[in-house]
């Protein structure tokens, strides 16, 4: 069964992303749907691994696997500091990677989509050195 709620995880510059979002808008202002995953791009590698690290892997799958009704019980499931969690789950949701649905006074963390792809390659423009051996 294929997977239809991708976030796909990826390295780019930029160039291209504004005229992707545009087309998307014209293609559903045409009535039709969008195929394409939801996109987080990073401007490089260094950017990507001071968000997806092994602590981020470890929120992402308790949200997902044991869905924690708030923030504390989140960083009790992962036994990290209260304060540390809020900071890296604030920064997943600011990317869109995580949402916080209100839960009384609690923010329950939620990762809406069915799998994320990380994916540093798919809007590079390739190589143009030749390979050497």
């Amino acid at each position: 069964m294929p997977t239809t709620n991708v976030l796909l995880v990826t390295i780019g510059d930029g160039d291209g992303l504004y005229e992707e979002g545009l087309e998307a808008i014209r293609t559903l202002r045409g009535g039709e749907s969008v195929d394409r995953p939801a996109t987080v791009t990073f401007a490089n590698e260094r950017q990507l691994s001071d968000v997806f690290n092994e602590r981020t892997y470890t929120l992402l799958r308790v949200i997902r696997d044991e869905h924690p009704d708030s923030i504390r019980e989140t960083a009790r499931v992962v036994g990290r500091d209260v304060k540390n969690v809020h900071e890296e789950l604030t920064t997943l949701e600011a990317l869109g990677i995580i949402r916080f649905d209100d839960d009384g006074q609690s923010k329950r963390p939620v990762f809406p989509y069915d799998d994320l792809i990380i994916s540093p390659f798919a809007h590079d423009g390739g190589d143009s050195a030749p390979a050497t051996p």
